[in-house]
């Protein structure tokens, strides 16, 4: 018996439900680029929140995102969105949990959240590019995060 099947699968019910809720709390790159590439406003209804510094930040973010590092989600730097905005967190890749502390953070304030999986890595992978701090897409306002 391999090492893969030495834990025996779910049922298919089991796992149905699983992988469907699984994309309640995720999205990835392909369908953040999709969305923010569209050309359509209708499309981005959500605020894309790179949670890394602000110097790694500023060497290379998502086109459009705004940073706010996990420790700093508070209430108050959140006031200027309506309650029911929907926040994509990531951080730098696979190899860091920044983006779900800041999921966590987020859902004990009562905001919808989910976590772009795979991160700037990820995003890399795909073959998408980056915006240097000076070229962001102002796709929300930032200052409401000063």
């Amino acid at each position: 018996m391999s090492p893969v099947s030495s834990v025996p699968p779910a049922d298919s019910a089991t796992a149905l439900a699983h992988f469907s809720a699984s994309l309640s709390f995720e999205t990835d790159c392909a369908d953040v680029h999709a969305a923010l590439a569209s050309g359509d406003p209708r499309s981005i209804d959500f605020v894309l929140l790179d949670v890394r510094s602000a110097a790694h930040f500023s060497r290379g973010h998502v086109p459009g995102a705004v940073n706010l590092l996990h420790g700093k989600i508070v209430a108050s730097k959140l006031a200027g969105y309506p309650p029911d905005t929907l926040f994509v967190t990531y951080c730098a890749g696979p190899h860091c949990n920044g983006a779900t502390r800041a999921a966590i953070r987020l859902a004990q304030l009562g905001r919808p959240v989910k976590v772009m999986i795979g991160g700037i890595t990820g995003w890399l992978d795909e073959g998408f590019r980056l915006a240097i701090a000076d070229e962001a897409l102002p796709r929300c306002d930032s200052s409401a995060f000063d």
